[in-house]
């Protein structure tokens, strides 16, 4: 009867996040990027800010620019990974079809009293820009200049757009700013746009290549950080192996020999080192709960990181919006079972009994911290009116899905780690009393050596890292993810050489807190 119940369980904590794939299929016809003749297309404004410090970013009408003549669409899409990340997309209002030309045409006037004029200033003095989409390709544009002396102020009137479509596709938007108007108080300023529609060579496939920047990501130094990760690896790697099984193999050879003294000469030995706590070694942590919690969690995100590096290998997910944290999200739901199986299945093999507590932890620590974080920093944004707050509709969706499919999935694997490998199979029996724990030298200390520990580890990604956050300040666009393979690679290959490491200077200084 416990496994109907477990299928059970299994399908209604399925049921949720199929339920939360249904609306996003059902919004993604506008991502299937194909035309007909005279089709709408739209011009979608998203952020305006400073040049200089490109995550600060405000809405695109909060500026006094002016919306065009038409009305309404006939589509609108916003997934949860846009959302997320502040992507907040305003129809244009310009009547834009496929293949069809637009001379130049004004389609708004901006009534330029004092206070649109000193924000129109205040803009073009810190030199903002502005961000638009069309068919999900990026359009910067520059909001105005000043002249020479810093005296007079410009607006750019004229928005002048070339398309470059293949077949019924987009694949090329490029954007010219032009009709130079002065920002005189109390006039008026005619807006206008042009449309023109040319035919590309460029393929679909590859309408986003302009925008990556190969000089940048592939540079020689990228390389040389990842061949330098590599010997890090196989120095580790032969290190560990020439020390432990010289080490081990010399230990051997004398716990043998000692064997075969008798039980006088034994006691009067000096033995010392890893032996000595073998019966020690499998103790119970001094906190159960948050260790198996910890040890599920970092199994899921490193699952997560995996299937995600994958899929952005063969799915190219730079090219849509918000595709990327989309996909995080859902493979993060999804895995919950592998954070519940191992963490669950740990904390039974260490006796713990309040298991059901063990899985809220272990089911909401990373997405505690994360919103927790998130959301704190949310709402500094909204009290500056940042483009990149997060609505509280986003808000409550991350929240049900944490509630609705997160915990129940963490759920199933919960019961399903208990039952399959929660018993303890320790190779060999746990004393009753505690071993005591002899003085040691200060950088022998688990706390010490958890922190020395991490040096190497970091120092095999730390240049990756410059180049993702680098990719993220500077707006760059990261497409390299077989580069973040091979160091993710790398990463868990040094993990577990300072892991051995470290556990085994732990163990030979008679300390089985490992």
């Amino acid at each position: 009867m416990a496994a109907p119940g477990l299928q059970l369980c299994a399908a209604a904590a399925l049921l949720p996040l199929f339920l939360l794939c249904l609306p996003l299929r059902a919004r993604a016809d506008e991502h299937e990027h194909t035309y007909h003749d005279k089709e709408e297309v739209v011009l979608w404004m998203n952020t305006v800010g400073p040049y200089h410090n490109r995550q600060e970013t405000y809405k695109y009408f909060s500026l006094p620019f002016c919306v065009g003549s038409k009305k309404s669409i006939s589509h609108y899409h916003e997934t949860l990974g846009e959302a997320l990340q502040g992507v907040e997309l305003e129809f244009s209002g310009l009547d834009i079809k496929f293949k069809e030309d637009v001379m130049q045409t004004t389609y708004c006037e901006i009534d330029l009293d004092k206070g649109r004029r000193d924000a129109f200033v205040y803009a073009i003095k810190n030199h903002y820009w502005y961000q638009m989409y069309i068919d999900d390709l990026p359009i910067w544009g520059i909001v105005g200049e000043a002249d020479e002396n810093g005296e007079d102020y410009y607006l750019w009137t004229y928005k002048k757009l070339e398309i470059g479509y293949n077949g019924n596709r987009i694949v090329d938007v490029n954007l010219t700013s032009e009709g130079k108007v002065k920002l005189v108080p109390n006039t008026k300023i005619q807006m206008s746009y042009s449309v023109k529609w040319k035919k590309s060579d460029v393929k679909f496939e590859d309408r986003f290549d302009k925008y990556l920047d190969p000089s940048f990501f592939q540079h020689r130094i990228h390389w040389f950080s990842i061949f330098n990760s590599f010997m890090m690896v196989i120095f580790l790697v032969g290190l560990v192996s020439m020390i432990l099984m010289r080490t081990l193999r010399k230990d051997y050879a004398r716990y043998s020999k000692e064997e075969e003294m008798d039980d006088m000469d034994r006691d009067l030995g000096d033995e010392y080192g890893w032996k000595q706590v073998h019966g020690d070694v499998f103790r119970p942590s001094s906190h159960p709960l948050i260790f198996s919690s910890l040890i599920g969690s970092g199994c899921q995100i490193f699952a997560v990181s995996l299937i995600v590096i994958v899929v952005a290998m063969i799915e190219d997910l730079y090219t849509e919006r918000g595709s990327m944290l989309s996909t995080a999200i859902f493979v993060y739901a999804a895995t919950s079972p592998v954070n519940g199986y191992f963490g669950g299945s740990l904390y039974a093999r260490q006796g713990g009994r309040r298991w059901i507590k063990q899985m809220f932890i272990g089911a909401f620590l990373i997405p505690a911290m994360v919103c927790g974080t998130a959301f704190f920093i949310n709402f500094i944004a909204i009290y500056y009116h940042a483009s990149r707050a997060i609505p509280f509709g986003t808000m409550v969706a991350v929240c049900c899905i944490c509630f609705f499919v997160i915990l129940p999935l963490n759920l199933v694997g919960t019961i399903l780690g208990r039952n399959l490998s929660g018993q303890p199979n320790f190779p060999c029996r746990v004393n009753a009393v505690p071993r005591p724990i002899p003085e040691k030298k200060w950088f022998m200390e688990p706390a010490v050596i958890v922190c020395l520990g991490g040096i190497l580890p970091f120092g095999s990604i730390f240049i990756e890292m410059y180049f993702i956050f680098t990719s993220f300040w500077a707006y760059k666009i990261y497409y390299v993810y077989g580069f973040m393979m091979l160091v993710l690679v790398i990463l868990c290959i040094v993990t577990v050489c300072v892991t051995i490491v470290c556990t085994y200077f732990l163990l030979n200084a008679e300390d089985y807190r490992w």
